[in-house]
């Protein structure tokens, strides 16, 4: 099992702050899962067209490249600007 979480824009897109749910086959990486959720189609599309999509594995920053495995929590959430 894996825990994504979904942040600001994001969960609102998606109407959850979090999931719980088994690591599909073949989903290795953080660019993967975010596919594999993005093609539940409707709001979850919002993954997929998020522009510099920011995630972290474990509450480490890393890239959409980075490798994913059972038990580890992936969270998406959109670039932060201040002011």
């Amino acid at each position: 099992m894996i825990t994504v979480l979904f942040f600001a824009g994001l969960r609102e897109a998606v109407g959850t702050s979090s999931e719980t749910l088994s690591l599909p086959s073949g989903v290795t990486t953080v660019a993967a899962l975010r596919d594999h959720l993005a093609a539940r189609g409707d709001k979850w599309i919002a993954l997929a067209s998020a522009k510099n999509l920011r995630a972290a594995v474990n509450q480490d920053m890393v890239s959409l490249s980075a490798a994913i495995k059972d038990g580890d929590e992936i969270a998406f959430f959109p670039p932060v600007t201040g002011g």
